[in-house]
């Protein structure tokens, strides 16, 4: 077993090198594949998204609203798309989450964007998700929201989120 401290420093020297491009203005970037149909792995990427937004020490308040967009756009990823892509690039002032995916495509963003409406199948439902809330949220928690579609060909969605906390 390593003493906790040798452990330790790998991680310490990355957060102090991910802390150093931010200062010089410089992004750092994480980007996950997403399976459909995968809800043993839902949630993954933006809980490591959050992970490292609380170790760049970003005010918890922004983490929060970052991590329950993140995780909406990934859900919706592994319920409608059967797959894609969610990157995140975090800048000093703020985080922009670009989720990207090959899926069917919303035929109406309008209609998808309102709460309540939902397309997914029961069995989607009978595990807790598909309320028609996922749009909506990543809409309310971003401080931009842009979301485009296309039938047959798939999703793009681009959140940004300002580091600007909430209780100052």
């Amino acid at each position: 077993m390593k003493p906790v401290a040798s452990s330790m420093v790998p991680e310490f020297v990355a957060v102090v090198n991910e802390v150093n491009k931010m200062s010089e203005n410089k992004s750092v970037k994480m980007a996950f594949d997403c399976a459909g149909g995968d809800f043993e792995r839902a949630g993954e990427a933006s809980s490591k998204i959050k992970k490292m937004l609380q170790r760049l020490g970003i005010p918890a308040d922004c983490v929060r609203r970052i991590a329950i967009g993140t995780y909406e756009a990934e859900m919706n990823v592994i319920i409608h798309a059967g797959g894609g892509n969610v990157a995140a690039e975090v800048f000093p002032e703020a985080t922009v989450i670009t989720v990207t995916d090959k899926g069917p495509g919303i035929p109406d963003i309008n209609k998808a964007l309102q709460e309540g409406w939902s397309t997914a199948p029961d069995y989607v439902r009978q595990m807790g998700f598909g309320a028609g809330m996922g749009l909506p949220n990543m809409q309310k928690c971003s401080d931009e929201f842009d979301i485009q579609s296309k039938v047959g060909e798939g999703t793009t969605i681009v959140m940004k989120f300002k580091h600007q906390s909430e209780d100052l």
